[in-house]
């Protein structure tokens, strides 16, 4: 009997993780992307003869690797080289101020002491023992499970512990809880651009993502090859249970037959039969047509107004001077409510953005100040595939960023002959259907979390994963959406093996 075979389209962490997963199952698996590389997001660009990061570039969450690859007879410790980082980021405001965010939050307290007074650096341990009671609640119950709603949330937590629950704070914005523990302005800043990992304004995301705090503390690790080197362990561990990857590879169709999944079209028109089929790529490619008529229906896609943030970014080699770069560095002006006002009141890059810088030398043995790899970006709104964005508009972009960063001090050029730039149109066309949003739908509201897409679709055979589904955005919730994707899909296959059975003991045997 031929093994199933599963096609997965999408070679982004959560595609890279159904693929493990299959194939460490048993099952046949082809991976299917259009891109010369995997890692989906992960990837990286060429400024003259440098490899820059351009994707995510923060690793967390470090125990759902572990826990894959572990699955697959692998220890992930063992197969990529990480180090853990001391100062999770710095941060600097264009008044001048500063702050270190470190492993330490013991560290972090006297550091905020020093900066706020007595009352915020409490305040501050108070939100780590909140977030991490937050985190520790939602890990196995949210997080590493299929998609629940609020009734079966509750359930998995457990009904004895509702007073718990209200620890959650849902009805609560990130913004509005952050002030309980926070009273400076600069301290919610911080902290609230936590919500930028998920695409949202801290004024509309829920309390919940408090659990970020949670998760950094926990490690933060800098992978010596780059982000696209755990994808490309992921890869590996995939191929060494059987895995088939197919790159530079486009699908036109995914087909089906009687409402159910038969296999695939490719661009170049060959044919490619299946008995299931994960789609890691955004959930708005399914509904508007990107991958045929016949999976239209499949999922709902993300409505226009819920996208969730795209961005602006450069990868250059630069000389940096002025500024003690660390590893991550945040650059804050000093009015966060009126940035997020622009982005998704007025679809507009804000006019001082915050700017994130991640120097990618400064880790390495050797490194000194001066020219280096950097990945910037700004926040931008998700309309890649509903206006243009012109050179002269970039520019303007580009001048309003290098201002912001001159204020905190950091003297550098963002145009360089080899700069590679990106912007929300340059997404939408690498991401189809997404308008260049980069996490799918905005996490904005009190059930928010709940409204995406679990693994399962309308047609049999079909699967989703990726950050625009359950649990979210971000490599470590990708890389969980495709675990889950790949269990519902083995859940559906064992069910006729299990009634199989059952029914074999109650059946009569012949002589």
């Amino acid at each position: 009997m031929s093994k199933q075979h599963v096609i997965v389209i999408g070679a982004g962490a959560g595609g890279l993780a159904a693929a493990v997963e299959l194939a460490a199952a048993g099952r046949a698996v082809t991976v299917l992307d259009t891109a010369p590389t995997v890692g989906g997001k992960m990837h990286q660009v060429r400024s003259g003869e440098h490899w820059i990061d351009a994707g995510p570039t923060v690793f967390t969450m470090r125990w759902v690797f572990d826990d894959l690859f572990a699955n697959a007879g692998a220890q992930f410790a063992n197969r990529l080289p990480f180090k853990a980082v001391t100062t999770l980021a710095r941060h600097w405001w264009t008044s001048g101020a500063s702050i270190d965010l470190h492993a330490d939050p013991q560290v972090t307290a006297a550091d905020i002491a020093a900066l706020a007074g007595s009352e915020d650096a409490e305040g501050y341990l108070q939100l780590c023992r909140d977030s991490g009671h937050i985190y520790e609640l939602l890990k196995t119950s949210f997080m590493a499970a299929p998609q629940p709603n609020p009734m079966t949330l509750a359930l998995r937590i457990g009904l004895t512990k509702m007073g718990e629950m209200l620890a959650l704070r849902p009805h609560q914005t990130l913004w509005r809880a952050l002030g309980d523990y926070l009273k400076d302005p600069r301290l919610r800043q911080l902290f609230g651009r936590y919500a930028t990992y998920v695409g949202s304004s801290p004024l509309k995301a829920p309390a919940t993502l408090l659990l970020i705090t949670h998760s950094e503390q926990q490690g933060v690790w800098v992978l010596p090859g780059g982000m696209t080197s755990l994808a490309r362990a992921m890869q590996n561990l995939a191929e060494e249970h059987g895995a088939q990857f197919k790159l530079n590879t486009k699908v036109a169709a995914i087909n089906t037959r009687d409402g159910r999944i038969t296999g695939v079209t490719l661009d170049s028109g060959e044919s490619l039969a299946a008995d299931d089929i994960i789609f890691n790529g955004d959930r708005s490619a399914l509904a508007t047509g990107c991958l045929g008529p016949d999976v239209v229906l499949a999922t709902q896609g993300t409505p226009v107004e819920k996208r969730g943030l795209s961005a602006v970014t450069w990868c250059l080699r630069a000389d940096t001077a002025g500024f003690p770069l660390s590893y991550h560095n945040v650059f804050f002006d000093e009015d966060y409510p009126r940035e997020f006002s622009a982005l998704f009141e007025d679809k507009a890059v804000a006019e001082r953005p915050t700017v994130y810088v991640c120097a990618q030398d400064r880790l390495l043995a050797g490194h000194h100040e001066g020219h280096e790899r950097l990945l910037v970006l700004v926040n931008a709104p998700a309309t890649g595939d509903l206006s243009t964005w012109t050179r002269e508009q970039m520019s303007e972009i580009t001048a309003r960023t290098e201002a912001v960063l001159a204020d905190c001090g950091l003297k550098m050029s963002l145009s360089s002959a080899t700069c590679r730039m990106a912007n929300p149109q340059d997404f939408s066309d690498r991401f189809p259907g997404s308008g260049g949003s980069l996490y799918g739908q905005a996490t904005h509201g009190l059930f928010s979390s709940f409204t995406r897409p679990s693994s399962r679709t309308k047609i049999s055979g079909l699967y989703l994963a990726g950050g625009s589904v359950h649990p979210g955005p971000g490599v470590p919730m990708a890389t969980l959406s495709g675990r889950l994707a790949a269990q519902a899909l083995l859940k559906k296959d064992q069910a006729p093996h299990w009634l199989a059975r059952v029914l074999a003991r109650f059946t009569p045997k012949s002589d």
